[in-house]
């Protein structure tokens, strides 16, 4: 379980605060408006209404003691650079910034964020890659070049063994797991069969992936 400082309580905030109450995480969620706080008081251990860029109200929170301090701010800009600027200064462990565009992320990561993430642009990258191929069930963009794609298994898989079809040495791509009436098992070794009502977890370059499986 870790502490966690969420400011801004939009969409992409209050969703945060949602999935960190599933995972069991302590979360003081902060927002400059009463009725986003509101909406999240069911979801967190704690919340306040303030101003994220008043050095006063983020020093009463001690920033601190956090384990990661999340800025959501995602409609105006120039609150979220000035709160990661004043996270840093007070010291906080870990600060993780929204980002929306490329030169806002250059400008955050000057500023005191350690990390950006890019909701809008990561997820409609999964969309496109997502909903253009047939036999694409779900896909997690590591960096640049790698890639983990849960996929159907093809025809001319089934039947066979992992390693009959040593695709690693072959293409480069690892088989990480196999899906199987909805449940993941991790624990796969060459000897491990493939049917038709299996899905797969490989992980490899999205060049060599989508060129191998037709993507």
């Amino acid at each position: 379980m870790k502490s966690v400082l969420l400011i801004g309580l939009g969409r992409f905030g209050r969703h945060v605060a949602m999935k960190l109450n599933e995972m069991g995480h302590q979360v003081m969620a902060i927002d400059n408006r009463e009725e986003r706080v509101d909406a999240v008081l069911h979801y967190v251990t704690n919340a306040q209404i303030g101003d994220s860029t008043s050095e006063d109200f983020l020093s009463s929170l001690g920033v601190g003691n956090y384990d990661v301090c999340i800025v959501a701010i995602g409609d105006d800009f120039q609150s979220s650079l000035e709160t990661a600027s004043l996270l840093k200064e007070m010291g906080a462990k870990l600060v993780v910034a929204r980002a929306s565009r490329d030169v806002q992320a250059k400008f955050l990561l000057r500023n005191g964020a350690d990390e950006v993430v890019y909701p809008e642009k990561q997820l409609a990258s999964w969309t496109a890659i997502r909903y253009t191929a047939d036999h694409i069930l779900d896909y997690v963009e590591l960096d640049d070049d790698y890639s983990i794609f849960e996929l159907d298994i093809p025809k001319e898989w089934c039947g066979k063994t992992i390693g009959t079809l040593n695709i690693r040495q072959k293409f480069g791509i690892n088989i990480l797991g196999i899906r199987e009436n909805g449940i993941l098992n991790m624990n796969i070794t060459p000897e491990t069969n493939l049917s038709k009502e299996n899905s797969i977890l490989v992980l490899g370059r999205q060049k060599a992936i989508q060129k191998y499986f037709h993507i």
